[in-house]
């Protein structure tokens, strides 16, 4: 390596995580964060890294972008037939984390995952860019391919196919929500102290806690 990793340090001080101060609902206090986030304009704040695993056990994590939150839990979209497709559908279970560096502050869900109402998948489809509405047919996700030409020459067809027309959305395209029964917020502190609250739903009632970092 060019850089020694083990030497890279950085303090972290910018602001205090109390049990105290958060809002009850874990959902709500997400929404805080998430404004907060998007207002300090963090890059990406909608990214966040999704885990999941099969009937193997084996996992798997990528980086997907955060589409709703509501009091239900938070959705996200993607390719049925993709290998987060193909887990969710053998282990619904699955992990979310958002790192929003700028403010020095992580949030963790752990939960179950579902897929949304088909009315719920059309709406968003229907709000995409033509270009991302064929890609979506396009792309058999996760799939081998041997060049990208493939998939540009994939994309041709579909225009044509549906030329003048508004694209529909595929069948094996869609979203799911993540409902959560663990959500943790993490505030960086300095000497490595950091803030960590968390939640865990118990019978529909949210028990509050700090964890020690």
């Amino acid at each position: 390596m060019k850089h020694n990793l083990a030497a890279l340090r950085k303090e972290y001080s910018l602001q205090q995580l109390t049990s105290d101060s958060v809002h009850p609902d874990p959902l709500v206090q997400f929404e805080i964060w998430l404004n907060e986030a998007i207002d300090a304009q963090v890059n990406e704040p909608t990214a966040m890294t999704l885990a999941t695993a099969g009937s193997d056990g084996h996992p798997s994590a990528r980086v997907v972008l955060l589409k709703d939150v509501t009091e239900k839990g938070l959705s996200f979209f993607t390719n049925y037939e993709s290998k987060k497709g193909r887990q969710l559908n053998e282990n619904p279970s699955a992990a979310i984390v958002f790192f929003w560096p700028e403010l020095e502050r992580q949030v963790r869900f752990e939960g179950i995952t579902e897929k949304l109402p088909s009315g719920e998948s059309d709406e968003y489809f229907d709000s995409r860019p033509a270009g991302s509405k064929a890609g979506a047919w396009a792309s058999r996700q996760s799939s081998k391919i041997v060049s990208r030409k493939v998939l540009e020459n994939e994309v041709v067809k579909i225009v044509s196919r549906f030329q003048n027309e508004n694209i529909p959305r595929p069948p094996c395209w869609g979203g799911y929500r993540l409902i959560p029964g663990v959500v943790e917020f993490w505030q960086g502190r300095p000497d490595r102290l950091h803030d960590r609250i968390e939640y865990e739903i118990s019978h529909g009632i949210w028990a509050i806690s700090r964890l020690s970092p």
